[in-house]
């Protein structure tokens, strides 16, 4: 049935869907008087967006439209389903037959932690194994059909019957999909007696116990009457259910949809199925937009090139060119000194330019940024999402606290404590209460002389001794002396405030640390604060965790083998959740942006100037194909095995619609950026490579002349 009160937007990326958005909510709430503003419209309009830092854009665009006059709830679809969750609890417990506590929500490291602990026999005994594949990726494997079922609105029981169904037997035996089937079940009930909270967990509680409850309906109808929703194609099916619900209590709703989007397909997200609320709404196309783009030009020759190499097909000079070289290393260097000779030459600012690759390493990131920085070149990594323990100061903490408490010797081995000693000396030297020239940074150096003469390794204490054990202690000088002291004395002041009770808890500890050697004055550069801020909310979150599980099943084991649990958890390479914000103040950057796909598109760039990183890599194919077991959950499964086949047309299928994304997010000109060799050695015969033989190539011997020209 169609309300004529709803609105589909549809169009490509970049043709104004989302001010249209914003034009439609303008008028829903023009015409409402003064009065009403602080009582119905507070609680009466829900926004939602694709994820977090879209979510604040829309934001703020809408309070800018109506100069903030007018109140609305803004969210993303899982984010919802939590609070709602939350919310509700206490129905939920009577209908679920429940006593636990208010719940505590679990961040995705934290679970990947307690679920592999909680596995641990399955995983011990082989029935939760698979060749070839490591435990991290097993655990991982399953929790992410938990979190595929829950957003399809699939029940959990049907999982092994799906996986039995959909996968081919090289990919695993009907045991295997069982035992799976059976440690989601089992997590879910341990969770649930335990009133923790994931994303999963929450998504299913919804569809399955609250939506379908008429007192819940209710409830949802009486505080919501209006439903925005900027780029469905992004969201999970189980986002319908709930625009079903709020449209089917005479409730009015604007969603936007992109064609050719999805870019989370496999990742959770269900274009198909959100693309049936079209009938319940009118319809609204947008084909053209209102900037200049290459896709409109391009896209349908990039289209036929790569899926007909032999195509006949021209590219134009003046927007497509390729950049050629016979190594990877070399490419990387002359794409980023292509770079500086445009942005020297005044053809393009740092902030016309990207540089878009399927997956850009840790190599290419650092390759690309230094060679950049050097030339005073400034470049924004997008998203870059690290290990936490790969921040030194991170680093160095953790062997702090492997030296405050007792059991922990194995922990800490001879370098890990020079680069304490020189992390933590370098900013206690800089802090502004430092009478001048007392104390100075200790050096990799006098750090390896102080671990060498002064350290003394012990499997349940180790300890720091004094300087003067190193018999030529005169060597080190005064201020690295008096540096070294200081960590020391600070670290027996500890031992000293546990054996009188006086540390709450490893939190604390952390908190006393970062104040007394890193903080330096609140003045720490924004990226090494977002990583102590990371730190300390991943560390905070974690003992939360540990009291709510000892609140449940006390167990008398030391707080120290808690701490060692936290240590091998992140030096194990655990990325943990951003902190907030996730955008630094100065919102937008004068710099060159470096980003996956993905991450392009997901927080929706663009520029005048686009660099095609590895184009002759087949992991522009293959990249990105999400996650395990993701298309026997989507709405148009065929209900028949995943062949090499079905997986080949899918990859395809992706490919053309990430490149129409790209070039509709590019103004002036692609760069086809092509090495011969990949970083390992292998020669390169990716998808693109039909775009690199029909493109004008810069000519290495101008590689040093103005990039127009060229």
């Amino acid at each position: 049935m169609t309300s004529p009160a709803s609105l589909w937007i549809e169009g490509p990326s970049r043709s104004g869907k989302t001010t249209r958005l914003i034009e439609q909510f303008r008028r829903w709430v023009q015409d409402l008087p003064p009065a009403s503003v602080g009582s119905s419209l507070a609680t009466s309009i829900l926004v939602f967006a694709a994820n977090g830092d879209n979510r604040i854009e829309l934001a703020q665009r809408l309070s800018a439209a109506t100069r903030g006059r007018h109140a609305f709830r803004s969210t993303t679809p899982l984010g919802f389903l939590l609070d709602e969750v939350t919310l509700f609890w206490p129905l939920l417990l009577q209908k679920l037959d429940l006593q636990t506590q208010f719940p505590l929500r679990l961040r995705p490291e934290t679970e990947q932690d307690l679920a592999t602990r909680l596995w641990r026999p399955a995983l011990d005994e082989g029935q939760l194994r698979r060749e070839g594949v490591s435990e991290y990726r097993m655990v991982r494997r399953t929790l992410d059909l938990m979190q595929l079922a829950a957003v399809s609105c699939t029940p959990l029981e049907d999982v092994p019957v799906l996986l039995h169904q959909g996968l081919l037997e090289q990919e695993g035996s009907e045991a295997l999909w069982e035992c799976m089937g059976q440690s989601v079940l089992h997590w879910r009930n341990w969770c649930l007696e335990r009133g923790l909270l994931t994303y999963s967990l929450g998504s299913e509680l919804y569809w399955r116990y609250l939506l379908p409850d008429e007192t819940y309906r209710a409830q949802l109808a009486r505080r919501y009457r209006q439903v925005l929703a900027d780029d469905v194609d992004e969201y999970p099916a189980i986002a319908r259910s709930l625009f079903e619900a709020v449209l089917a209590s005479d409730g009015e709703g604007a969603f936007t949809f992109n064609p050719e989007g999805g870019m989370r397909l496999g990742l959770g997200a269900d274009p198909d199925a959100l693309a049936t609320l079209a009938e319940r709404c009118q319809v609204e196309s947008l084909g053209d937009r209102p900037e200049p783009c290459l896709a409109e030009s391009l896209g349908s020759t990039f289209v036929a090139l790569t899926e007909n190499p032999v195509a006949v097909a021209e590219l134009p000079a003046e927007a497509v060119l390729a950049m050629q070289t016979v190594s990877r290393a070399q490419l990387l260097r002359r794409t980023a000194e292509f770079i500086i000779q445009a942005v020297k030459a005044g053809e393009a600012r740092p902030q016309d330019i990207a540089v878009i690759g399927p997956g850009l390493d840790a190599i290419a990131r650092y390759a690309l940024m230094n060679i950049l920085q050097k030339q005073n070149v400034a470049v924004e990594s997008l998203n870059d999402q690290r290990p936490l323990v790969s921040a030194p100061m991170t680093r160095a903490l953790l062997t702090l606290l492997a030296l405050v408490y007792p059991d922990l010797g194995r922990l800490v081995d001879r370098n890990s404590v020079a680069e304490m000693l020189v992390v933590l000396s370098q900013s206690l030297a800089s802090q502004p209460d430092a009478e001048d020239g007392a104390i100075a940074g200790i050096d990799p150096v006098r750090a390896g002389l102080l671990v060498d003469y002064c350290f003394e390794p012990h499997p349940s204490q180790p300890r720091l001794l004094a300087a003067t054990t190193f018999p030529r202690w005169d060597r080190l000088g005064y201020q690295a002396t008096q540096a070294y002291e200081a960590i020391r004395q600070w670290i027996n002041d500890q031992h000293e405030q546990q054996d009188q009770r006086l540390t709450p808890s490893p939190v604390a500890v952390l908190d006393r640390a970062i104040q007394r050697f890193l903080w330096n004055g609140s003045r720490l550069p924004y990226d090494q604060l977002a990583a102590l801020r990371e730190l300390l909310e991943t560390a905070q979150h974690y003992w939360d965790v540990e009291a709510r599980l000892q609140q449940h099943t006390p167990s008398r084991e030391p707080q120290s083998q808690t701490v060692e649990r936290f240590i091998q958890l992140l030096r194990g390479g655990t990325i943990t959740a951003n902190p907030y914000p996730l955008r630094t103040v100065s919102g937008t950057s004068n710099a060159v942006t470096l980003a996956t796909i993905y991450q392009y598109s997901a927080n929706r760039c663009a520029h005048r100037w686009q660099f095609w990183l590895d184009v002759g890599s087949g992991h522009w194919l293959t990249g990105g194909a999400g996650l395990f077991g993701a298309p026997l959950f989507l709405e148009g499964w065929h209900g028949q095995a995943w062949t090499p086949v079905d997986q080949a047309l899918w990859d395809e299928n992706r490919l053309r619609r990430q490149m129409l994304d790209l070039l509709g997010r590019s103004q002036e000109r692609v760069y086809l950026c092509y090495s011969d060799l990949s970083a390992s050695g292998q020669e390169q015969m990716g998808p693109l490579l039909a775009l690199v033989n029909v493109a004008t190539e810069i000519p290495t011997e101008n590689q040093n002349s103005s990039p127009v020209s060229a």
